[in-house]
């Protein structure tokens, strides 16, 4: 026998258990996780910092809302998502004026220096600051989804990997772990495995494409001031910012991988770390540990919230590249609204912003 839903999500990563809490209480859902737990693979794994100058200027709007939609929450939290904390690019003129967005500002280099004094002075020329970005802390975020979920009627089912899916008269078939769903509504919010599942659906591939995305915690000899921003190359080859007395560094690299559990490789950060002793005064010591994380994107790189263009109520919620929790719940309230109105295949979007999201978007496919 098969439980029936309204809609089934799989995936249980912030994209899916946002999309939850938004729907929770208006119609039955179910989340299914293929890992024992919860946010397992790259939402464990996130940069956590929300940044409203980074990424195309519909990802800039949905920052912006998921901003305000955390922050009318946080009060009733037992500690707040989010704590302000600045965002700042360096490098060359050229390359700081050409990514530096409508939400941040050219400040000197004396002003650079300032904010973060374990620069060398000679390392760069040029700065830019966003002192609208927010350090976000990811697992009382996740954790605020869950319970809202939770309470607001969410089957959650983790240890069940979608392993069959068909379309059935006027509704989804699914088979995951030991248990079968029916749903009108089925979200791929897969992350890393939304086009595998797609395929297992009969639905066409978006051809979503995930790459790596490697970061560390180091030991140093001079710790940075606590408030220090995010500081990151304009060139995007690396940034660092402060984690208590430790320091956060990634060498943002952007290398293509198939979906996997994803392990740093050789060198990545130990190269990092070389340049970094070079190019600060952070006296990097050690590697008190490592990750991977896996940022799937699309063709545009705009994230992708809709449903599918031939496969009535298949929605699609993946793509987030690097984007994924600083969208998550403004993406998830734009979702929530197009599966409640019942938005399907070829209707047109409700919106400009669902409509730059649209599965059904030209830019989309590789």
């Amino acid at each position: 026998m098969s439980a029936t839903y309204d809609v089934v999500i799989v995936g249980g990563g912030i994209a899916g258990l946002s999309l939850a809490s938004a729907l929770a209480g208006q119609c039955s859902v179910a989340l299914v996780e293929a890992e024992q737990t919860l946010a397992y693979h790259t939402s464990a794994r996130s940069a956590r910092q929300l940044i409203p100058s980074y990424g195309p200027p519909v990802v800039q709007e949905l920052t912006v809302r998921t901003l305000e939609l955390i922050a009318s929450r946080d009060a009733g939290l037992p500690e707040p998502v989010l704590t302000p904390r600045g965002f700042m690019l360096i490098g060359d003129d050229a390359t700081v004026r050409a990514e530096a967005s409508g939400h941040m500002h050219r400040i000197t280099h004396a002003e650079a220096m300032e904010l973060c004094p374990a620069l060398v002075p000679e390392s760069f020329s040029a700065a830019g600051l966003d002192t609208g970005s927010f350090a976000c802390n990811a697992p009382v975020l996740l954790e605020d989804h869950r319970r809202r979920a939770e309470a607001g009627g969410v089957d959650i089912i983790t240890g069940a990997r979608v392993h069959s899916a068909q379309r059935l008269g006027s509704g989804w078939e699914l088979g995951a772990g030991q248990e079968g769903f029916q749903a009108a509504v089925v979200v791929n919010a897969a992350g890393a495995w939304a086009d595998e599942l797609a395929v297992l659906s009969g639905v066409e591939k978006l051809g979503l494409q995930p790459y790596r995305r490697t970061a560390a915690i180091v030991d140093v000899a001079h710790p940075l001031p606590a408030g220090c921003p995010m500081v990151a190359a304009a060139d995007d080859s690396f940034y660092f910012r402060p984690e208590g007395g430790q320091v956060l560094i990634s060498p943002s690299e952007h290398v293509p991988s198939g979906p996997e559990d994803a392990k740093p490789y050789p060198g990545d950060i130990e190269g990092l770390v070389a340049r970094l002793n070079t190019i600060t005064t952070l006296g990097i010591r050690g590697v008190s540990k490592a990750w991977t994380g896996l940022r799937t994107e699309a063709a545009d790189g705009v994230p992708v919230a809709g449903f599918d263009a031939e496969a009535r109520g298949f929605f699609w919620l993946a793509g987030q590249g690097g984007y994924g929790f600083q969208t998550s719940s403004g993406i998830s309230e734009l979702a929530a609204g197009l599966i409640l109105a019942g938005q399907d295949g070829g209707a047109s979007p409700a919106s400009r912003t669902a409509e730059a999201l649209a599965a059904t978007r030209w830019s989309i496919r590789r």
